[in-house]
This record gives C-alpha cells, structure tokens and sequence, in this order.
C-alpha cells in the first residue's frame, strides 16, 4: 500500500508542479489533490488496520511508513481544500514546515535499514520547505523554483520509485542511495536554474512590464 501511495504521490506533484508554472488550472489541480489525499489517508488507515496484529513485531517499520502516507495524504487533502475553500495558504504553509521538520527524522530513522527512502525523505523535506517558504513566509518569488522541483522530481523520487516498489525490485544497496541523491540533486539544481532563467526573461512591474499569473501551491 505504501507503494501505491507513492505512486499517487507522484501524479499528484506533476500536476501540482504544472499548475504552479501556470501549465493547468489551480482548481483543476486542487480536486485532483483533494481525491489524491482522501486515497492515501483511506490506504493508511487501511495499512494500520490490516496489520495491526504485527504491530509489537515490526512496529517502528509499520508506523513509520503509515506516518508518511499520512503525511503526504494529509499534505494533499489540504491543498485541494486550501485552493477550493479560499483558506489564504497560511495554514498550509506551516503544516508543510511542519512536515518538512519531520523529513529529517524520518530520513534518519530509515538511514539504517533503507537508505534509498531515506535520500528520497530528504528530497521530500526540501520539497515541503519550499512550500513553507512561499505560503508561511510570503516568499512569492519562490513559486517558479517549486513549480519547477516538483515538476522535475516527481518522476524521480515518487513515480519511478513506486514502480520499483510494486516489482519487488526496492533498492537496498548504499551505492543506489548515492546515485539517487546525486541524480536528484542535479535535477533540483537543475530546478533552480531553470527558474532563475525564468526570471530573468520577465520583466517586473519596477520595469513597466507585466508580472506572469499568480502562482500558488
């Protein structure tokens, strides 16, 4: 179940990524987002349930993966609701600094026994941090950067992961967490300057042009 979460996941935040660069509709995204969240909190009530009589055995396993389907569900289900109900984003900013706080535990918690999730939980938590900066914080100018590290790893660390998952061909070696980590690295830098290069081709409203669509998480 948790693979399926992933993979949703991974849907959800190419959509969300094209919305923020203004390639899809914001409410077109936000029930997407919404539907996306109400399946990955229904599979993690599903997943505690179902093993509920193993939790004394493998428990730190069992819940913390039930953490983060709830985590990323929740994150979700928020978002749809924030753009659907007009909350103003406040709110979700600081629930994605909160679990942008908890990535880094988790990533240390998986470090051990999966270090593949653990580099995938990073990659999450600078995601979130993001999210945090822009809505929390007011960082406006963030938008181009999120849109574009959501866009560009997405695939990487949620859709080509939950298909490995599925397969039963989960990476378990250290050398394949490093490879990751340096092939999303590269593709968040790559985010970066992609949206640097975006900023500079459109002039502000101090230059009399014309500000690009407002974009929101």
């Amino acid at each position: 179940m948790a693979h399926i979460c992933l993979l949703l996941s991974g849907a959800a935040l190419l959509i969300n990524g094209l919305a923020t660069l203004g390639h899809l509709p914001r409410r077109d995204a936000a029930v997407f987002s919404l539907v996306i969240g109400i399946i990955q909190v229904a599979l993690g009530v599903t997943y505690l349930g179902s093993a509920s009589s193993g939790i004394n055995d493998g428990g730190p396993q069992l819940l913390l993966g039930a953490a983060g389907m709830f985590l990323f569900g929740l994150t979700y289900v928020y978002v749809g609701l924030d753009h659907l109900l007009e909350l103003g984003s406040k709110g979700l900013g600081w629930f994605s600094g909160l679990v942008g706080a908890c990535g880094p535990l988790l990533a240390a918690a998986w470090a051990g026994e999966d270090p593949f999730l653990a580099v995938l939980w990073l990659c999450w938590t600078y995601l979130w941090m993001l999210f945090f900066l822009q809505l929390a914080l007011g960082f406006a100018r963030l938008a181009p950067l999120v849109g574009w590290s959501l866009l560009l790893t997405s695939q990487a660390s949620a859709t080509l992961p939950a298909f490995m998952g599925l397969t039963g061909n989960w990476p378990g070696e250290p050398e394949v967490a490093a490879g990751a980590a340096a092939s999303l690295l590269a593709l968040l830098l790559l985010a970066g300057g992609l949206a640097w290069r975006g900023r500079r081709s459109v002039p502000d409203a101090a230059g009399g042009g014309v500000l690009p669509h407002e974009l929101r998480l």
